[in-house]
């Protein structure tokens, strides 16, 4: 007589007495199926988790109770249980309500055609994997993670969408902000540091002013209470001799990705209308510098993009192209199309046609000028990362600054306080 199959769905991030119990009920039924979920089907309702899919299923084949692993590929299991039609679906009660509710009733409606049945053992009180993972974050998080978070999230999400973060509070709001709408989970991936608000922040102008030491003390201050990858803005690098130095130092702080981009001499932010003295590196120094960081790096995690100025300095499509060639050649694992247009016609025609190149690598957009460019048309044309660059900067300069005109008019703070946070909404940020 052929045994009976029971299957059971994880995302097993962190093994705890529960999913044994799960598990252990599930095995006195038959043989146990785990649909394991995948770091997609998992990114689409929260982080994408400490250990990769390969991590997950080495550890779950391995307990004794389990039969078979195969990939759950969607927070559905309806696909894989028309695949297996098993006997039993197992699940603790605790999704009787809550937003697994409507999952539970399609569990049970395509189970009928079947005859199969739904085991719901008593949910093990006090102990979830969201609440482990939140005392590992509080302990803090190894460089190793962080760096290689950001590989990992291009590799499962339609579009990584990556915000500015100037100083520790920035950081946090990155970090703690997440939002569901319409059964969509919404956060920010992770953080640029960017060259521009590093320098405005400290008065200077956005020309190398603030040397890349002083804006490493900064960036250590953020990742001291964040978790999530960072990209760090390297503007174009620095001497050739100089660069080794620096990935050397980002990697071993937990930096995710390190940007150069192809101008030299004194920068001028790539914003500005006038861009006549502006200079573009040749395409051979500017590969060298991309080996440069290569070599020095010891983690295959860690990314060095290469930041393309082309349309910036009006040279057009095909230079673009030749040079977005030769640098992935050289090394680059990504490439930033820069473009000060209002409009993403530019950046659009180059993605359609790079991502047909036998060199093509994952595409990066800064959206600052053409904004009304929604995440839904840059992951139509093939880009795979979204900066917004200086958005929290902006956000704060104008709030502040009318927050001060009002209480020097007022000559007393009354007039602002419902525009502010209260007080213990300050104080207690820090947890």
């Amino acid at each position: 007589m052929k045994k009976k199959i029971a299957y059971v769905a994880l995302s097993a991030d962190i093994l705890h007495e529960g999913h044994i119990n799960i598990l252990k009920t599930a095995s006195k039924l038959g043989n146990v199926v785990v649909g394991l979920l995948t770091d997609e089907a998992i990114s689409t309702y929260k982080k994408i988790p400490y250990l990769d899919f390969k991590q997950r299923k080495t550890v779950i084949q391995n307990i004794k109770y389990v039969t078979k692993v195969i990939p759950q590929k969607t927070l559905d299991y309806v696909p894989n249980l028309k695949y297996i039609k098993p006997d039993f679906v197992v699940h603790g009660d605790d999704w009787k309500t809550g937003i697994q509710k409507k999952t539970r009733g399609k569990v049970i409606k395509i189970l009928k055609k079947w005859s199969g049945k739904l085991v719901e053992p008593k949910y093990t009180k006090n102990i979830s994997s969201s609440k482990i993972k939140e005392k590992i974050y509080e302990a803090g998080i190894s460089p190793e993670n962080r760096v290689s978070r950001l590989k990992r999230l291009i590799n499962v999400k339609k579009i990584v969408r990556i915000l500015e973060s100037h100083n520790s509070l920035t950081g946090l709001i990155i970090e703690n902000l997440k939002i569901n709408k319409k059964k969509e989970y919404l956060e920010f991936d992770g953080m640029w540091s960017s060259s521009l608000t590093d320098s405005l922040t400290r008065g200077k102008p956005d020309n190398q002013a603030v040397d890349y030491s002083t804006r490493i003390s900064g960036l250590n201050e953020i990742l001291d209470v964040t978790t999530k990858p960072l990209i760090f803005d390297a503007d174009n690098g620095g001497r050739l001799e100089h660069i080794s130095y620096l990935v050397k130092t980002l990697e071993r702080a937990g930096v995710s990705a390190v940007v150069f981009e192809d101008k030299i001499g004194l920068k001028k932010n790539s914003l500005f209308e006038d861009q006549k003295k502006t200079k573009q590196d040749l395409i051979k120094n500017f590969c060298k510098k991309i080996t440069k960081a290569k070599n020095a790096k010891i983690s295959d995690d860690l990314m060095i993009v290469a930041r393309i100025e082309s349309f910036i300095l009006g040279k057009g499509l095909s230079d673009a192209i030749k040079r977005a060639e030769a640098y992935s050649k050289a090394g680059a694992d990504a490439i930033l199309i820069h473009s000060k247009e209002k409009n993403p016609k530019e950046i659009f025609s180059f993605s359609k046609k790079f991502n047909k190149s036998k060199f093509k690598k994952p595409l990066i957009a800064v959206p600052s000028t053409y904004s009304k460019t929604s995440e839904t048309m840059l992951i139509k044309n093939g880009f795979k990362i979204v900066i917004y660059a200086n958005h929290l900067l902006r956000a704060s300069y104008p709030a502040m600054q009318d927050v001060a005109k009002k209480i020097l008019l007022s000559k007393r703070s009354f007039e602002v306080e419902k525009k502010i946070s209260p007080i213990k909404e300050i104080i207690s940020l820090i947890k």
